[in-house]
């Protein structure tokens, strides 16, 4: 009976242990879990204080550049009153300037339909006619000169008329002034006939009436004096021709009567 009271007694003595050793275990497991809670909120804490303390750094960035912004918007403003100032009463605004003509109504005024004009490389001609015309997508307006004695139709822009060297006719006192160049005497240059004879269609070409003058008295050749070779003579019977018709259509005469005309003051030279 001894022996079984001790075993009872040990078995019971057993039992509080187990549940002394698993009440002992329990603290001991949750003591590491509640060292790593302060220790993550420790962590975390600095990082939520520095996320408070980006967000006023970035607004007064922005509030700092707004006012920037607005100034050059609020200076335009002055600008635009200053400008708008002269229109007031005290300061009436200026009148506007007249444009300058343009190029095709000067033309207009320079040249008139029926008009004989002098083209440098043509002579004498006359206006027939202003029309319209389309070239490379533009709309030109051209005088109409024809060339009776050479059957010819020449178009010149309005715009290009003075520049390409078409002029009126000459004045009476320049023609004057051409047949006095023509009754002078002969100035011919030591040079070779090449250079020479590109000098006088030079000189026809130009349109004026005292270097066609020229040309006709320095190529002259009067009865005692030796022939006109067959280059010569094609140059002086251009230069005369020229300056006959437009003597014919300043005096208003017939181009034979002025060929001969001119012809005659040659002979009584």
């Amino acid at each position: 009976m001894a022996k079984a009271t001790a075993t009872t007694t040990d078995k019971k003595q057993a039992k509080p242990k187990a549940s002394e050793i698993k009440a002992a275990a329990a603290p001991a497991k949750a003591k590491p879990k509640a060292k790593p809670a302060p220790k993550a909120a420790a962590k975390r804490a600095p990082a939520t204080e520095d996320k408070k303390q980006a967000k006023p750094k970035a607004s007064e960035i922005k509030a700092a550049a707004a006012p920037a912004k607005a100034k050059p918007k609020a200076k335009p403003a002055p600008k635009a009153a200053a400008k708008r100032a002269p229109a007031t009463e005290a300061n009436p605004a200026p009148k506007p300037e007249k444009k300058a003509p343009s190029k095709s109504k000067s033309a207009k005024l320079l040249f008139a339909l029926n008009d004989f004009v002098v083209y440098p490389t043509h002579g004498v001609g006359k206006i027939t006619g202003v029309e319209k015309q389309e070239i490379s997508g533009m709309e030109l307006e051209l005088f109409v000169v024809e060339f009776d004695k050479e059957k010819m139709v020449l178009r010149v822009p309005l715009a290009k008329a003075e520049g390409s060297g078409m002029r009126k006719l000459s004045s009476p006192q320049k023609m004057t002034t051409a047949l006095t160049t023509l009754k002078g005497r002969a100035r011919i240059k030591r040079t070779m006939w090449s250079r020479r004879a590109q000098e006088y269609e030079a000189k026809i070409n130009s349109g004026d009436p005292i270097s066609i003058a020229e040309v006709i008295r320095d190529l002259h050749r009067s009865e005692n004096q030796p022939e006109q070779s067959y280059s010569e003579r094609q140059i002086y019977e251009a230069a005369l021709e020229r300056l006959a018709r437009e003597l014919a259509a300043v005096e208003r005469i017939e181009e034979e009567a002025a060929a001969g005309r001119l012809e005659g003051m040659l002979r009584d030279e």
